[in-house]
């Protein structure tokens, strides 16, 4: 194993989270080692996500008692666990934020990529609120040199997940009618990817006045708030009567999938992104039936996402360059949750910085 470039320290400031206590702790631990076919990235910058909230509050059932947080990581490659020879030190790369189980059916016959019980980075092994993070040499993605580190950071799951929902899950293609219930961080996104898919009107939906500004800036052809008694007929009349072939709920509350069902077209389908402890009460089977509507659950996405929207950067079609609203040292790392749960300044995505 290569030594971590220029450094002869021997532990990190992390945070370490104590499901127990729901403790949320900065602590000097040993910076990991690569073992074979890993490498230990030096951490440059890493999001702050909702899911992480979720760990933390209980939504998310814990999956160890101590662990890192943190899972939308860039950096750069410091070592090289035994037998790495696709990356060298100093190279900037994104590692992806999950493991394969390598027990369940699909990872028995071979299917990596779709394993039914993906060991997720910051729930199942320790993330990147660290100085350092050891990540599988597959599947992390090369950075163009032209892609700053702090956007490159987004694209690990505040971009990637809902590109996913948008190509993979949803399938939006030119000309369909897009609602888009929360445009917070996840649909902030989701604008600005169902823009790039040819999607036609797109319509925000949200009840912060400040978002909807936002996503009309950066696509949205209308912006509604979600408590306007018109909001039906408004859509009706943005449509052309046609109503909407894809919603996306960025909120995963029973009123947002309920008001997104009650706008779709006959064939038309809800993708909900967003998550909560709610139960789905989306309206009558008769509706279901008759105008064969569909509901869809989405979550995460494929490695090769991560470089098609690295690409997307490179080329200057899609700009992230507002998504980033704050930087926090990580010895603030209290203060950057505390503005995610509170959402100050409206958040895309604070990031943390080693």
């Amino acid at each position: 194993m290569s030594t971590p470039e220029q450094t002869t320290a021997t532990t990190m400031l992390a945070e370490r989270f104590y499901a127990a206590t729901k403790e949320i702790k900065l602590e000097h631990i040993p910076i990991p080692t690569p073992g074979p076919g890993e490498v230990l990235i030096k951490v440059a910058y890493c999001g702050i996500c909702h899911s992480d909230l979720s760990l933390i509050d209980g939504n998310f059932p814990a999956r160890v008692p101590v662990i890192t947080q943190g899972h939308e990581v860039a950096g750069t490659v410091a070592a090289l666990g035994p037998g790495v020879n696709q990356w060298k030190v100093g190279d900037r790369v994104i590692p992806s934020a999950g493991k394969a189980c390598l027990s369940c059916r699909n990872c028995l016959r071979g299917d990596f990529a779709n394993c039914l019980d993906l060991n997720l980075m910051a729930f199942a092994y320790d993330g990147g609120w660290a100085e350092y993070v050891v990540a599988g040499a597959i599947g992390c993605t090369r950075v163009p040199d032209n892609v700053p580190l702090e956007q490159a950071a987004l694209l690990a799951d505040a971009v990637s997940t809902p590109f996913a929902a948008v190509v993979r899950t949803a399938k939006v293609h030119l000309g369909n009618a897009v609602g888009i219930w929360g445009v917070g961080g996840v649909g902030t996104h989701l604008v600005q990817l169902v823009k790039l898919a040819g999607g036609v009107p797109i319509i925000a939906v949200d009840i912060n006045d400040a978002a909807l500004e936002r996503a009309t800036r950066l696509g949205a052809d209308y912006a509604f708030r979600s408590d306007d008694p018109d909001l039906n007929a408004k859509i009706n009349e943005a449509t052309g009567g046609r109503r909407l072939d894809v919603a996306f709920d960025a909120v995963g509350i029973s009123a947002t999938t309920r008001q997104a069902v009650a706008n779709l077209d006959s064939y038309g389908q809800v993708v909900t992104v967003g998550m909560s402890a709610q139960n789905i009460e989306a309206g009558s089977f008769m509706e279901f039936s008759l105008l064969r509507k569909q509901i869809k659950g989405h979550l995460g996405y494929k490695v090769q996402d991560i470089s098609i929207l690295a690409e997307l950067l490179s080329r200057g079609r899609l700009d992230l360059s507002e998504s980033v609203t704050e930087i926090v040292p990580l010895s603030e790392i209290h203060r950057g949750i505390e503005m995610l749960e509170k959402k100050i300044n409206n958040p895309i995505r604070i990031l943390v910085q080693p």
